[in-house]
């Protein structure tokens, strides 16, 4: 089963000071806990709509549900692998990734899943797809891969590093980002032919990053690492909190997401949710349903979302619009 650290992640967060907000603000979010038919790790989640979406997690488990996730089906088994990460370019194309260089596609929306030769026995982490032909996938020991054929084959791009790398973000065809261990961040203006270290001058592990714009960008990882730049990445602030007194040892920070260029969140370690409403001048911290570790989360509009995580866990998100 799969567990925080086989993603090499561990730590944590502490509590967010909420400071007078900037922009209107609505309630936070509504959780509630989904009935799910396993208890495996649930390590990835796509939802096209706020009804049709899809889980991946351990020992190949994949599920599916169009009613929002009130019932879940499982699509037949095509491997045992640990499934890491599941996206969608468009209702009908999307990719599974996995150990063992797993990648699973699909051209039917999910009814079919058909095996992809990635040319490599690394685990693949994530992905990211601008259309239906092109994409990136990051992996172990500094694996990046690149499609412009939906997958029909993949080209090895040169990372420069061996640490694992755990996210990516494409801006669009030239601009993009991944992030791993050991404090890794990098960076590329031409589409990965060339890859660059950015510094943060931290030795955390980054899970995930995200760019809103073309300057502005978020990356989270260990011990409750959060850090930020407006300058596409030539400097990352360090926004992690004090760990207080007495130090508690801050939660691991796993996936982030933004909505739109005000609303996003951040999920980890022990349950941990943060939300933003205000570009992430302020975060607060939503009080988790449980202690379970959330892996992945999304988002298909700004009133409905998921998170997965331990032991089968799904979380429902319910948003309400904003107060003036």
């Amino acid at each position: 089963m799969k567990s925080l650290c086989a993603l090499g992640v561990f730590a944590s967060l502490g509590f967010f000071v909420n400071l007078q907000p900037a922009f209107p603000q609505s309630p936070p979010s509504a959780l509630s806990l989904q009935s799910s038919p396993t208890k495996v790790t649930f390590l990835g989640v796509h939802f096209l709509t706020a009804s049709k979406g899809w889980v991946v997690g351990a020992g190949g488990t994949v599920l599916h549900t169009d009613d929002g996730g009130a019932s879940w089906k499982s699509n037949p088994r095509r491997t045992n692998a640990l499934l890491t990460a599941v996206t969608f370019a468009d209702a009908m194309h999307g990719w599974i990734l996995g150990q063992n260089g797993t990648v699973l596609h699909t051209v039917d929306g999910g009814k079919q899943w058909i095996p992809q030769d990635s040319g490599t026995n690394g685990t693949l982490y994530a992905a990211d797809f601008l259309t239906t032909d092109h994409g990136w996938v990051v992996g172990s020991r500094g694996v990046i891969l690149h499609t412009e054929d939906g997958g029909e084959s993949w080209a090895d791009q040169v990372s420069g590093t061996t640490a694992d790398l755990f996210g990516v973000h494409f801006l669009n065809e030239k601009r993009g980002w991944a992030v791993g261990a050991l404090g890794v961040i990098l960076a590329t203006t031409d589409g990965g032919k060339s890859w660059g270290l950015q510094s943060t001058n931290n030795p955390a592990t980054f899970f995930d990053i995200v760019f809103t714009d073309n300057v502005s960008g978020w990356a989270v990882g260990t011990q409750g690492a959060i850090f930020q730049t407006l300058n596409g990445g030539e400097v990352w602030v360090d926004h992690t909190r004090p760990c207080g007194s007495p130090c508690i040892k801050p939660a691991d920070l796993v996936n982030i997401q933004f909505l739109n260029s005000l609303v996003g969140r951040i999920v980890g370690e022990r349950g941990t949710i943060l939300e933003t409403q205000d570009a992430g001048f302020t975060w607060q911290e939503i009080e988790p349903l449980n202690s379970e570790t959330l892996y992945a989360q999304s988002f298909p509009d700004l009133s409905h979302g998921f998170a997965v995580g331990d032991h089968g866990t799904i979380i429902h998100f319910e948003t309400a619009s904003p107060r003036p």
